[in-house]
């Protein structure tokens, strides 16, 4: 990666292997951090130590995930930026974004990172970027399963991009057919 990068995954729900092939793709490429956006949170320490992935992450509570232990929502700063890490089920995200882009300005962030919906896509809204990496593990849309990296250039909006998992094997997918491939699906 050419500038820090942060690893976005979400709802993995028990697919240890898809989480485990995005976690080596992210030792490969030697990404600085990982957020995990929820339902499977009891899946990346196995997946991690499977995978080798040693990077830092930071992981809340979806609303399949039992370990109270676990926040539902969190902050993240990296690479100059905050990012405000939820979920989204407790935002209305499948109806829509705007709660949770709120709630984000409110907190300072300038990035909204949300699961659920197992659709990927992103959209800026009131200068907050708000980004959806898809499902890891059960995919709602076309492009199946996938994960997002979030690239962070000193001074400059945010690189981005999807990722197909199929069979172990990872191709990257642009914004164009992110939003073909997902368009009208919620």
């Amino acid at each position: 990666m050419k500038y820090p990068c942060l690893m976005v995954v979400s709802d993995t729900h028990g697919n240890t292997a898809s989480l485990e092939a995005a976690l080596r793709w992210g030792v490969r490429r030697k990404v600085d951090a990982l957020a995990f956006l929820g339902d499977g949170s009891g899946d990346m320490l196995p997946a991690c130590t499977a995978s080798g992935f040693a990077a830092p992450f930071k992981m809340i509570r979806g609303n399949t995930d039992m370990d109270t232990g676990i926040p539902y929502a969190d902050m993240l700063e990296f690479a100059g930026h905050v990012f405000f890490l939820s979920h989204g089920h407790l935002s209305g995200v499948s109806q829509d974004l705007s709660i949770l882009a709120s709630v984000a300005l409110s907190a300072g962030a300038d990035a909204a990172l949300y699961g659920h919906t197992h659709i990927p896509g992103w959209e800026e809204i009131n200068g907050v970027l708000v980004l959806n990496p898809g499902s890891a593990g059960r995919p709602r849309s076309a492009i199946g399963a996938s994960f997002a990296t979030i690239e962070c250039p000193l001074g400059e909006w945010f690189n981005i991009r999807f990722w197909e998992i199929r069979g172990g094997a990872l191709k990257e997918k642009t914004i164009r057919e992110i939003t073909k491939l997902t368009r009208g699906r919620s």
